[in-house]
């Protein structure tokens, strides 16, 4: 299973290195383009032009055909974009129905709360394990999904296709345990652990995520508002 899934990573990942010099601003933008463009087809939607695409996520039309342009343009002039194939592309833009293998390591209640979400399959990524290394936890299964011990981690990478990591755990094992998930040639992280991990990105890209950033921000705009309200 092992040698016939790495005789597909070319075509699982392909045009990877076509898509290497488009700026990360452009990238976080791909999945509103996504979410939005989802809703359009449950509505029945056909044909969206710039300008009502734009009205509708809050931005420029010229962003729009700008951000679109940096991988192919999709759109039509005087027809606007055709939804179905726009959503099409944007999906295989951002690898949905690549067949995306993905392990979340640890099992508490982050990880078992992630494991239950639809997101994942939504979004074309199958849960295949966990992982933790508390033995109250280890042999039970949460979503469908079987929580087995670190102790696993190598020969279940050797033996199952894994192309994701989802990290939950503590994060003063954040590195350690990364590094394993490395040498075992899983390629992406998304890092919960609340530490930012620095590692090759020729071998493994990484999305650190911190919650408490987010809450934070959202913090500001309060006061801020707060502060502006009292100064009138």
């Amino acid at each position: 299973m092992r040698s016939e899934y790495a005789n597909n990573k070319e075509t699982l990942f392909h045009g990877a290195e076509e898509r290497a010099n488009v700026s990360a601003a452009v990238i976080r933008r791909l999945p509103r383009y996504f979410r939005y463009l989802r809703e359009l087809i449950r509505q029945g939607k056909m044909r969206i032009s710039s300008n009502e695409l734009a009205k509708m996520m809050n931005v420029t039309a010229s962003q729009i055909r700008q951000d679109l342009n940096c991988f192919g343009g999709f759109g039509q002039q005087g027809y606007g974009y055709n939804v179905n194939y726009l959503y099409a592309r944007i999906c295989d833009l951002l690898g949905v129905g690549a067949g995306i293998h993905a392990i979340i390591i640890g099992a508490g209640d982050l990880g078992r709360a992630l494991v239950r979400a639809p997101m994942f399959e939504k979004r074309g990524v199958d849960i295949v394990s966990m992982f933790d290394v508390d033995p109250a936890l280890i042999g039970r299964s949460v979503g469908g999904v079987k929580i087995r011990d670190m102790k696993e981690l190598e020969d279940f990478c050797a033996e199952i296709p894994v192309d994701m990591a989802v990290l939950t755990l503590p994060k003063e094992v954040a590195h350690e345990v990364s590094e394993r998930l490395t040498k075992c040639g899983i390629r992406g992280l998304w890092n919960f652990t609340g530490k930012d991990l620095a590692l090759d990105p020729a071998q493994v890209t990484v999305e650190n995520v911190h919650l408490g950033d987010s809450l934070m921000i959202l913090n500001y705009k309060l006061c801020q508002k707060q502060t502006d309200s009292e100064a009138l």
